[in-house]
């Protein structure tokens, strides 16, 4: 093959126009991520990207605007306890999931409704 995968550049999710501030609020105050600036050429569709470490995820202005409810970004973290802790104190919402083996893991709705789901290996996984 003359071609290979190297890694995910950018998540895509979609939300609705003018919904940037609640998308800065729960991924910068809740998420930790940074706010990186889009293209010039792109800043007219609106949305807002982010990103935290390696992840990438760009929000897109999405009309007529419909949440993905089952399609999701899956992130995997360290320290899954202290995430459940923190976004109670942010009074954000999960739902614990122990449906796949070897596996710890939560699924989030962002303001949109759109599905996260958070998760952590309980032993090395590749």
């Amino acid at each position: 093959m003359e071609f290979f995968l190297k890694q995910l550049d950018h998540v895509q999710l979609a939300c609705p126009r003018g919904s940037e501030d609640q998308a800065r609020q729960f991924f910068v105050d809740v998420l930790d991520f940074e706010e990186i600036e889009k293209p010039a050429t792109l800043q007219a569709r609106g949305g807002v990207w982010f990103s935290c470490n390696a992840i990438a995820v760009h929000m897109g202005v999405e009309e007529p605007f419909s949440p993905a409810r089952k399609a999701h970004p899956a992130f995997e973290v360290e320290g899954l306890a202290s995430l459940r802790r923190h976004l109670s104190d942010h009074s954000v919402d999960f739902i614990d999931d122990e449906d796949l083996p070897g596996a710890d893991r939560i699924y989030v709705d962002d303001p949109f409704g759109n599905r996260l789901e958070f998760l952590e290996w309980k032993k090395p996984h590749s």
